[in-house]
């Protein structure tokens, strides 16, 4: 049976820097993924990473302050003073790693203005910084000797004697079941986006790691908090960086005349992506928009520029619209982004079972809040994955590994697959059911919610998900079974889907990407608190846990 002290389950940034912090620390450590480490959806993080160096006359605290109150008040200020005190060091770890960030004309780093924040504090490599960072990372993995199942997808944990020992993995290549042995579980999965339809997020992006966990007994939080991004291409939902913004582009309406002014009078495009997205949202339902889309203009930048530090999102809208940044706006609406929510962790990474960790997007620190500040993505995976890594290993010196039967695990999981590739054939499809989980939430937890339209989805999710408990596999093979695997990831996104709506009915008020309208105000008195789900033997269980202030008091939010 295959053993190691940390097992980190899942490969990008925030995995990857875990798993290096892990073996770094004496453990021995192995990371596991269902893709290629470099097919993680990092490299979908286009914008750039944040971190106040004091030698440009930024300070930790005004970061912290601006992440603060970009989170609408609902992230845990303890948490992100760790965060935003350890971004320089990160990003200099970083830079000395061999990433190649963008310079200004006197040589040094250079930095764009994002969304929420007074200062431009985002350091970048063009508008690919997520792939930049992934490559460099990866050579960091191999250099360690670190060992990397690649291509295996964790299909279960195991437990003995209530203690999470291991989990069942399926070898995508061969069918294979396995055993694995850990005395640590570090959860780096990344979200749930494809949960919704359309979505920025990849097509692996199946909230398998919080789901895993959530049926483990860890508590999920934040979970209603789903982020909209302002600029997604008409049609397809791919991202547009917010680089752009960054850059100077406007955002205009069908008339060509910018809107933002009336929403956001001081930071204008660049306000908060929470506020940008609603103001658009608004726009397009007040009649302003053009077949249900905005429109981001660049033509002002020049062709030198564009090319310089957008040439990406200038071929994606060649290939995918049609349109050329250069020469015409491109039309662009809101479009899920990003859960802010996850597994419920502390600085640590560490969660309410023992020996599990969480760090990433599937994790909830919580330093995102109601809303995360564009670039703050990258630096949440680096400094905490690292945490959770360090973390672990020191954790794992003094444990002894727990016994378990390795071959009555495989065979019980090998039984459970089987029953799936077993079941008879239907006029049902795992694809139209993911459709329909996808569209649901995408019409009833986007921008706007309200009471009618989440329990509709409520009672949406528990039809398909009695379909899905009948839904047959095609494929009965066992070599790259793709079915499979997609029947699978749909089991993880149904969890994810109904505890992010339940969360969401639950919370009666609107703050960062909660926006009721039938609780169109904020409201601190009641609300000013952590939803926490658990599973239960019916569903979803609610809690409450306190916001943590520390020296940001709730204010008023505008931008």
């Amino acid at each position: 049976m295959l053993e190691h002290d940390v097992l980190v389950i899942g490969a990008g940034l925030a995995g990857m820097r875990a798993a290096i912090a892990a073996q770094t620390g004496g453990a021995n450590t192995a990371i596991i993924s269902k893709v290629h480490p470099v097919r993680s959806h990092s490299n979908a993080a286009q914008g750039g990473i944040n971190a106040a160096l004091t030698d440009r006359g930024d300070e930790w605290e005004e970061h912290a302050y601006d992440t603060v109150k970009g989170s609408d008040y609902l992230a845990d200020q303890d948490a992100i003073e760790v965060m935003c005190k350890s971004a320089g060091q990160a990003l200099i770890d970083m830079e000395h790693m061999g990433v190649t960030f963008n310079r200004d004309d006197e040589g040094r780093l250079g930095t764009r203005a994002f969304g929420g924040q007074r200062r431009a504090r985002t350091f970048f490599v063009g508008d690919f910084t997520g792939q930049a960072l992934l490559h460099v990372m990866f050579e960091q993995l191999v250099k360690s000797g670190i060992r990397s199942y690649e291509e295996w997808f964790v299909t279960s944990l195991i437990e003995e004697d209530g203690q999470v020992c291991g989990v069942m993995a399926l070898e995508i290549r061969t069918g294979k079941m396995h055993a694995i042995r850990a005395k640590a579980l570090i959860f780096c999965t990344g979200g749930l986006g494809r949960a919704f339809e359309p979505s920025t997020n990849a097509l692996i992006v199946t909230g398998d790691g919080i789901s895993l966990a959530y049926n483990a007994g860890a508590r999920l939080m934040d979970m209603e908090m789903v982020q909209y991004h302002p600029t997604t291409l008409a049609g397809s939902g791919v991202l547009i960086s917010e680089a752009a913004r960054g850059e100077g582009a406007y955002l205009l309406d069908k008339n060509g005349e910018r809107f933002m002014e009336a929403y956001a009078p001081n930071m204008m495009e660049l306000a908060s992506r929470d506020v940008v997205s609603r103001s658009e949202q608004t726009e397009i339902n007040n009649g302003n928009g053009e077949n249900g889309c905005m429109f981001l203009d660049c033509r002002h930048l020049g062709e030198a520029l564009i090319m310089e530090k957008l040439s990406q999102i200038r071929e994606i809208g060649i290939d995918l619209a049609g349109v050329d940044m250069i020469k015409e706006p491109i039309p662009i609406r809101p479009g899920m982004h990003y859960m802010m929510g996850g597994i419920k962790t502390d600085v640590d990474g560490l969660t309410n079972v023992p020996g599990i960790y969480a760090a990433g997007e599937c994790a909830c620190v919580s330093v995102h809040g109601g809303n995360r500040l564009g670039a703050n993505s990258l630096l949440d995976t680096i400094v905490f994955g690292q945490r959770a890594g360090d973390h672990a290993a020191a954790a794992t010196r003094s444990k002894e590994f727990v016994n378990f039967d390795g071959s009555a695990a495989v065979k019980k999981e090998e039984g459970r697959i089987q029953q799936i590739l077993d079941r008879p054939q239907n006029d049902d499809r795992v694809a139209n059911i993911r459709l329909g989980m996808g569209q649901t939430l995408n019409n009833n937890l986007a921008v706007y919610r309200n009471q009618t339209g989440m329990e509709d989805t409520l009672r949406s999710l528990g039809g398909l998900r009695e379909r899905y408990a009948h839904v047959p596999v095609d494929n009965k093979g066992a070599v790259f079974n793709t079915d499979l695997i997609f029947s699978l990831e749909l089991g993880f996104m149904l969890d994810c889907a109904e505890t992010i709506t339940v969360s969401a009915l639950d919370r009666k008020d609107s703050r960062g990407a909660q926006a009721r309208t039938d609780y169109p105000d904020r409201d601190d008195e009641n609300w000013m608190k952590h939803i926490v789900t658990n599973k239960g033997e019916e569903g979803p269980e609610i809690s409450y846990l306190p916001v943590s202030i520390t020296q940001w008091t709730p204010e008023v939010r505008s931008y």
